[in-house]
C-alpha cells in the first residue's frame, strides 16, 4: 500500500511539473484527430480518445489529488462516450469553443510571462483550426481553402510544437491553476457566436468562405467596439460596467436597501440581542432564504425552516447558518459574507455601547460611594482629633485645659452632627446638591478650633463678608490639612500654614502651604484630573474635592510646587455660581 501511495504522489508531481507539455501533446493529438481522421473512422475515434485522455490529465478544474465525486465521474465518462460514438463536426466545433474558453481564461489569469505566451499560442491554434478547418467542414466549403490546406496541415501545428520547448512555470501538485470564470465564459460564448454567425452567413449568402470569414470577423469586431463604448462611455450615461457592478452587488437582494434597513435597526434597537434578532428577521424575508440560525456571544436563536442547503458564515464571535432553497453560487456567497461582516460590526458596536453604558452606570455609583467615603473619613478624622484632645486633657489634670476641652466639644459636636446628617442625606439622595451656608468669620473660627491641637498656623488679615458653602470648604480644607499632617510623619521638619486673602469684590482665596519637599512633576500634573496612587495619600481625595469645588463655583489648584513651598489654593470667582 505504501508503494502504491508513493507512486501515486510521484505521478501527481510529474503531472504538475509537465502540465505545459501535456497541453502541447493534447493539441497535437487534437490536430491528428482533425486532419488525419476521415468521418467517423476508427482512426479518428482513437485519436480523439488519446486527446481526451490527455485533456483529463491537463484539465484546470479539479485538483490532481482530489477524489472525484460520482457526478464528476459520470460527466467525464459521458462526454467520452458521446464523442466516441456520435462524433461529428458540430460536436467538434462545440468542443473547440470550450477548449478556447478554458485556455483564453487562463491568458487573463496567469502572472508568469512564459505561461502567458504558452496559453496565447494554444488559444491561437484552437481559434485558427475552428475558423480554417471545422467551420468550412460544416458549410461544405473546404474547396474554398484548398490553397491553405498545406499551411493548415503542416504549419499551424508548429504552435503546439513550440509549446513543447517553452519552459513554463509549473504548479505544485494538488494545486488548482488559476482560472478566471468570467473571462472563460465570455471567450467561450464569443467562440460560439463566431462559429454560429459564420455558419449563418455562409448558409444565407452562399458566398466564398473567405468572404464569410471577413464578414463574420469584422462584424464581431464592430459589435465589440460598440459594446466597449457602452461599457464605459464618456457621457452622462453611467455605462454597462456600472450597471453590471450594481447587479453583481445585489444578486438576490437589493444591497443599498438591505444596508439601509440594517442601519435603521442599529438606530432603533438599543441592545445587541434586539439588533441581531431584527437583522435575522430581515434576512429571512429574502425570497431565496428558508431559514437562519445564529450563535452570538450573548444570544442564540433560529428563524424560519431548515433545508438541505446550509451555508455557514463566521465573523469574530458571531456565527450564522443560512438555510437556502437552493445551493448559493460563489458570487452570492461572497456577497452574503460581506453582509455578515456588516452585521457583525453593528453587533460589536452595540456590545461596546452596552458596555460603555454599564461602565458609566457603575462609574456613577463609584463616584458617589467614593465621595461619601471621603466625607466619612474626614468626619472620623475630626472625631479622632477630639478624642486625642480629650486624652491629652486627662493626662494633664488641669482645670483650665478641661474647660477649654469642654468648650471645644460643645462647639464641634453640633458641627459634626450636621456633617453626619448631610452625609446621610447624600446616601439617601446622591443626586441632590444641598448647601450649608455660613458666614466666613464663623467658618474660619470653627476651622481653627477643629485643628487647635495640630501644629498649624492660621493667618488672616481681613475676613471676607460674604457667605460661603461651608460643606464644600470643610471637605476641601480637611483634605488639604490632613494630607499636610500626613506629610509631617515622613518629613518631621515640615511646617503648615493656612492663609486667608480677602480680595474684596474680586472674591477671596485660601492657601494651604507646607515647607516640605515638592511633589513629583507627573503627579502634580495629573493631581486634580484623575485618581492617583501616592504614598502620602494624595490623589483620590483631592480629585473628588476638586470635583465638588468646581460644582460649587470654587477652583482648587496647586499654586506652587517647590521645595520649601508647596501651596494649594482654593479661590472664589467674582460671580460664583453657588
Amino acid at each position: 500500500m505504501s508503494i502504491l501511495m508513493f507512486n501515486y504522489v510521484k505521478i501527481n508531481q510529474l503531472l504538475a511539473a509537465n502540465s505545459q507539455r501535456i497541453l502541447a501533446l493534447m493539441l497535437l493529438t487534437l490536430h491528428a484527430f482533425l486532419i488525419w481522421g476521415d468521418g467517423a473512422s476508427h482512426l479518428q475515434r482513437a485519436f480523439f480518445l488519446c486527446h481526451y485522455g490527455l485533456f483529463l490529465m491537463w484539465q484546470p478544474v479539479w485538483r490532481s489529488t482530489e477524489k472525484l465525486s460520482a457526478p464528476a465521474i459520470a460527466v467525464f465518462v459521458g462526454v467520452g462516450l458521446i464523442a466516441f460514438f456520435y462524433i461529428n463536426w458540430w460536436l467538434t466545433a462545440i468542443w473547440l469553443s470550450i477548449l478556447f474558453g478554458l485556455l483564453g481564461g487562463r491568458v487573463f489569469a496567469e502572472e508568469s510571462k512564459s505561461n502567458h505566451i504558452i496559453h496565447i499560442l494554444a488559444a491561437s491554434y484552437l481559434l485558427s483550426m475552428l475558423l480554417l478547418w471545422v467551420i468550412p467542414k460544416l458549410l461544405g466549403s473546404s474547396d474554398d481553402l484548398e490553397a491553405a490546406k498545406f499551411v493548415i496541415r503542416y504549419f499551424i501545428p508548429l504552435l503546439p510544437i513550440a509549446i513543447l520547448f517553452i519552459g513554463g512555470q509549473s504548479h505544485k501538485a494538488g494545486q488548482v491553476p488559476i482560472l478566471d470564470f468570467f473571462y472563460t465564459l465570455l471567450l467561450m460564448m464569443m467562440a460560439f457566436i463566431l462559429a454560429l454567425s459564420s455558419y449563418a452567413v455562409g448558409t444565407i449568402q452562399a458566398i466564398n468562405y473567405v468572404q464569410v470569414m471577413f464578414i463574420t470577423i469584422f462584424g464581431l469586431a464592430f459589435g465589440l467596439i460598440i459594446f466597449s463604448f457602452f461599457w464605459k462611455p464618456n457621457t452622462r450615461f453611467s455605462g454597462v460596467e456600472l450597471l453590471m457592478s450594481r447587479y453583481l452587488l445585489s444578486i438576490g437582494m437589493p444591497f443599498e436597501k438591505w444596508i439601509k434597513n440594517i442601519a435603521a435597526m442599529g438606530e432603533i434597537e438599543s441592545t445587541p440581542n434586539g439588533f441581531i434578532q431584527a437583522a435575522m428577521a430581515e434576512m429571512t424575508a429574502l425570497p431565496w432564504v428558508s431559514g437562519v440560525s445564529w450563535l452570538a456571544d450573548e444570544s442564540q436563536g433560529k428563524l424560519g425552516e431548515t433545508s438541505d442547503h446550509i451555508t455557514h458564515f463566521n465573523f469574530k464571535d458571531f456565527h450564522m447558518s443560512l438555510h437556502t432553497r437552493w445551493q448559493i453560487s460563489p458570487a452570492l456567497y461572497v456577497h452574503v459574507k460581506l453582509l455578515t461582516q456588516i452585521m457583525g460590526e453593528f453587533y460589536e458596536a452595540k456590545r461596546r455601547e452596552e458596555t460603555l453604558r454599564q461602565n458609566a452606570y457603575m462609574q456613577a455609583f463609584y463616584e458617589t460611594g467614593s465621595r461619601l467615603t471621603h466625607d466619612i473619613k474626614n468626619i472620623l478624622q475630626s472625631v479622632g482629633a477630639l478624642v486625642s484632645a480629650a486624652e491629652q486633657s486627662n493626662n494633664a489634670d488641669n482645670a483650665t485645659d478641661n474647660e477649654a476641652l469642654l468648650r471645644l466639644i460643645r462647639r464641634q459636636l453640633p458641627m459634626l452632627n450636621q456633617r453626619i446628617a448631610a452625609t446621610l442625606d447624600k446616601l439617601k439622595a446622591p443626586g441632590e446638591d444641598k448647601k450649608r451656608l455660613e458666614k466666613m468669620s464663623a467658618w474660619w473660627k470653627n476651622l481653627q478650633l477643629r485643628h487647635h491641637h495640630d501644629d498649624i498656623e492660621f493667618l488672616a488679615e481681613n475676613l471676607p463678608k460674604q457667605e460661603i458653602n461651608a460643606e464644600v470648604l470643610d471637605s476641601v480644607l480637611d483634605n488639604l490639612l490632613n494630607n499636610a499632617l500626613e506629610k509631617i510623619k515622613h518629613q518631621p521638619d515640615t511646617s503648615i500654614k493656612v492663609e486667608m486673602h480677602d480680595g474684596g469684590d474680586s472674591g477671596f482665596c485660601i492657601d494651604v502651604v507646607d515647607t516640605g519637599r515638592a511633589m513629583n512633576a507627573g503627579i502634580a500634573n495629573d493631581l486634580f484630573k484623575k485618581h492617583i496612587a501616592s504614598p502620602n495619600g494624595l490623589g483620590v481625595g483631592l480629585y473628588h474635592a476638586a470635583q465638588d469645588a468646581r460644582q460649587a463655583g470654587y477652583a482648587l489648584s496647586l499654586a506652587s510646587n517647590l521645595n520649601g513651598e508647596v501651596r494649594f489654593r482654593i479661590e472664589l470667582a467674582p460671580n460664583p455660581a453657588n
